[in-house]
């Protein structure tokens, strides 16, 4: 299950370029994103470019700020499988995964971050992709995934999804983003082996008993 509340931008406000001041799920710590429809059109992804196959009808960008930063904290499951016990006997695995891109040859783009917290709210580790370079896409106009996975830290009670456009130039912040998740997974436990009990028959003749 992913973590991550609106990591397909397809919640809330939004549809435009336009720069928007709330995101359903996120903080908006910095700068005003704008959650783009991918038919959007004037140069921004389309449905053709490279990104998600499984792609809804929008995506992230910076909208015009220099640098525009979402936050997300989530606190991570008590019980279960993936639950606290779990986490701090190093049993439980995380991988981060998103969707990350700009615009043709320019060097704008997304970095998307996860910081595991301890009860006490002291980062214990941070994982980071990104951002994608014009080099990496080819310097065409698209989104690449990009995943990291590894232990959850034992200890750790949250984790802070943090995902920063960067303008480099221009007037548009063309950082992209889209498909963003964080999930946890433990190995399935081992059930023990059945053994097998040896059993004699009995041969019977025809008229009596053995």
């Amino acid at each position: 299950m992913n973590l991550v509340v609106n990591g397909d931008a397809e919640s809330g406000p939004g549809g435009s370029a336009e720069p928007i001041t709330t995101v359903t799920g996120w903080e908006v710590a910095e700068g005003a994103p704008a959650l783009i429809a991918y038919r959007h059109g004037g140069g921004y992804p389309t449905p053709s470019d490279p990104g998600p196959a499984q792609r809804g009808s929008r995506f992230f960008s910076g909208g015009n700020s220099t640098r525009t930063a979402l936050a997300q904290d989530i606190e991570l499951p008590a019980r279960g499988a993936t639950g606290r016990s779990a986490v701090d006997a190093g049993r439980v695995r995380y991988t981060l995964a998103g969707w990350l891109g700009g615009y043709a040859g320019q060097e704008d783009g997304a970095r998307l971050s996860v910081e595991f917290r301890d009860a006490r709210g002291t980062p214990v580790a941070l994982s980071v992709l990104g951002p994608v370079t014009a080099d990496e896409r080819g310097a065409r106009t698209g989104l690449v995934e990009r995943t990291a996975t590894a232990t959850v830290p034992p200890g750790a009670r949250t984790a802070r999804v943090l995902l920063v456009f960067t303008r480099s130039g221009g007037t548009s912040n063309d950082g992209y983003a889209d498909a963003v998740s964080l999930t946890l997974t433990a190995p399935a436990s081992t059930a023990p082996t059945p053994t097998a009990t040896a059993t004699t028959a009995t041969a019977t003749t025809p008229g009596g008993r053995a």
